[in-house]
């Protein structure tokens, strides 16, 4: 996706969140100075079928559909579900507010981590890059993109998930783990779950697809 298509949604987020743009420039930019450029087509995404794993309540009941999928891309905390199930991911989705040491762990074992910058977890991102392998890390941002950071579209690390497997020409987009209507979540953890039901419904729609989530 364009960061021309992506913009309009982006401000809408800022003004519902009251997020500040200058904040996540921010921190695009010190996740910048980090990161090395990344070959994408090194995630073999085109023409696949991918799984999108969430970590939610439902992922152990339907974790055998990712045994189905070509690759599989995991959600933040799912990275620690699938390699407790002794599946390893194709990439890890995360701005490291969950289990940042396993996304560090993989990336330096050639696991590919997109990492994500945004303005509230620069803390999280001066304590945790250096851990990582930086020619395993795809740097991601919300904002516009700018050298190696790409915006491939989505907000949270799952739909995120989603968006970068359009981009990069995914055949079959499949949903595990998905309870966006997990009433265990606080309430901001629901306004961005609800977010996420919407953009996965706008790319389904632009996929000329339907999703159920």
């Amino acid at each position: 996706m364009e960061f021309a298509t992506w913009e309009p949604v982006y401000e809408l987020l800022l003004a519902d969140f009251g997020f500040d743009r200058a904040d996540d420039e921010r921190a695009r930019d010190r996740l910048v100075s980090w990161a090395e450029p990344f070959d994408l087509d090194r995630l073999g995404l085109d023409g696949a079928s991918v799984a999108v794993v969430a970590p939610g309540p439902s992922l152990a009941a339907e974790l055998p559909a990712v045994n189905e999928a070509d690759r599989v891309i995991a959600a933040s905390s799912a990275a620690d579900y699938l390699l407790a199930s002794g599946q390893r991911p194709d990439l890890v989705v995360t701005d490291l507010d969950k289990t940042p040491a396993t996304a560090a762990s993989l990336s330096r074992a050639g696991t590919p981590v997109a990492v994500h910058a945004h303005g509230d977890n620069l803390s999280a991102l001066d304590r945790w890059l250096p851990e990582h392998d930086p020619t395993a890390v795809i740097a991601t941002t919300q904002a516009a993109p700018a050298g190696p950071a790409v915006n491939h579209g989505g907000f949270t690390d799952g739909d995120r998930g989603a968006f970068i497997a359009d981009a990069l020409g995914a055949a079959r987009i499949e949903f595990v783990g998905w309870d966006l209507d997990d009433p265990s979540v606080d309430t901001m953890k629901a306004e961005k779950l609800a977010w996420a039901r919407r953009l996965l419904r706008w790319l389904a729609a632009r996929r000329g697809e339907t999703v159920d989530l």
